[in-house]
């Protein structure tokens, strides 16, 4: 059995709680996104997004209002483009700064990644998060500072989660043959992205008991990141 090297790992329902996503994150970013904008349109990161997300809309002469209806309209949608993604993550900058917000860490994630840090395992984060976003889940939460555990964040930009281009693009960066990396995923459309470009994968499903494994035809699946410990790496 190949050795696993590095972790790949998903946040939304797999290291993080899907309601803190939803619940506390964009309703967050939603309420500040018009006010965001209007004060900070001056600022060169943020023009960029609006620009871009001007010229993505085809509403190129809208005024500051105009951007954030259209910013506004794409997050009721959940759309993953990059200047709501880049401008959501600089609101939730700011709200973790000033202690309004804190990541919200599954207990098992948490000690896993520690352990797994420990014992040299290399690690990595792969999320339609920004990686603005990424780090300040990671580096501002309830179980502290863990974004310094992880040695690279990859986003969209790298490729949309369902492709396996995106996650030959991973392994390229990551410099390790596809066979020796992981990714854990809630996602069942990801996990088979991963494993089309040759990567282990396995789906984390939060409503099973925490030691809970299953081997199924397309992927195995974990309650846990303990489920995985015992299965993977204790096999190895």
């Amino acid at each position: 059995m190949t050795a696993i090297r590095a972790v790949v790992t998903d946040i939304e329902g797999t290291t993080t709680p899907l309601a803190f996503v939803h619940e506390v994150l964009f309703p967050y970013a939603r309420k500040r996104l018009r006010q965001f904008v209007k004060e900070h349109e001056d600022n060169r990161q943020v023009a960029a997004a609006l620009a871009e997300a001007r010229e993505l809309g085809g509403i190129g002469e809208a005024d500051a209002d105009g951007t954030a209806d259209l910013l506004l309209s794409w997050m009721d949608e959940d759309r993953k483009a990059g200047p709501l993604k880049l401008l959501q993550g600089l609101i939730w900058r700011q709200g973790y700064e000033e202690g309004a917000l804190k990541g919200e860490i599954y207990e098992d994630a948490a000690a896993l990644l520690e352990q797994w840090h420990e014992r040299g395992l290399r690690l990595f984060v792969y999320s339609s998060g920004s990686e603005e976003a990424q780090r300040l889940i990671f580096g501002r939460s309830n179980r502290g500072d863990l974004g310094k555990l992880f040695e690279g964040f990859f986003d969209t930009r790298i490729g949309a989660k369902i492709e396996a281009a995106s996650y030959e693009a991973i392994v390229r960066e990551v410099g390790l043959p596809a066979a020796e990396m992981l990714f854990l995923s809630d996602h069942a459309g990801e996990v088979a992205a991963a494993r089309g470009a040759g990567m282990k994968a396995v789906r984390i499903d939060r409503d099973l008991a925490h030691d809970m494994w299953k081997e199924e035809k397309e992927a195995p699946v974990a309650g846990s990141f303990l489920s995985v410990e015992a299965n993977i790496f204790s096999a190895e």
